[in-house]
Order: C-alpha cells, then structure tokens, then sequence
C-alpha cells in the first residue's frame, strides 16, 4: 500500500473517531444516552483516535498481528473493539430484557390483588390463606 493511501486512510479513521466522540458527548448532554452506557464507545473511538494518530504504535501492532499494512490493522482492531462493545450491549439488553419480564409479572400480580380487593372488600382480600 502506498504511503499516500495510507495517510488518506488513517486520517478518514481519525475524522470517524473523532465525529463518534463528538456524537456521543452530545448525546450525554442532551441525554439521549446514558453516561454508564458512553463510556464503551467513548473508549472505543478513543482507542480508534490514538492508533489513527500513532503510527509508529500502529505499526507494532500491525506487526506483532502478522499483517503487512497498519490501516489493515486497524480496521481489523476495530471491527474487534466494536465487536466487544455490541457484545457487551446485547448483554445489557438480556438483562434489562429479564427485569421486564419479572416487573410484569409483578404487576400482574399486583394488579389481580386489585381486583380481588375491589371483589371482595379490604378485609377479605388482605387476609392471607393459609
């Protein structure tokens, strides 16, 4: 790869990290997502911004992978940065998933206790079976 290809490469990664940085401070401040949340593209754009930048890190990085062009690297460390922040969302959202779950349940529940007191009278419906 030529070094001009490079450079064009390597500056087009700089300019999406930092418009991802830029994107993600914003919506922090505007709250459409939350700050536990930020910090995992935050860090990602980061990591993205620095190697973009270093190239003599790049290069290392690239050696030690066994490939011959650095931006070949570092499209392949991020596409595993993002790969590890989308893993670790898809998480999040089983867990938040299962709470939904259990949250209604619970209403359900509550809500047939309602009925059960609205039925059959406080004294009734507060009284448990045994």
């Amino acid at each position: 790869m030529d070094p001009e290809t490079m450079h064009r490469l390597l500056n087009l990664t700089t300019l999406l990290s930092a418009a991802l940085i830029l994107l993600v401070l914003q919506s922090v401040r505007r709250e459409h997502i939350r700050v536990e949340y930020s910090v995992s593209w935050l860090t990602a754009a980061i990591v993205l911004l620095v190697l973009s930048r270093a190239e003599g890190a790049l290069g290392s990085v690239a050696w030690w992978l066994g490939i011959a062009h650095p931006p070949v690297a570092l499209l392949l460390i991020a596409l595993g940065v993002f790969l590890l922040v989308f893993f670790r969302f898809s998480i999040i959202i089983s867990h938040l998933k299962d709470t939904n779950i259990a949250l209604a349940q619970r209403v359900a529940i509550l809500e047939y206790r309602i009925e059960s007191l609205a039925r059959t009278g406080p004294a009734q419906a507060l009284a448990r079976p045994e």
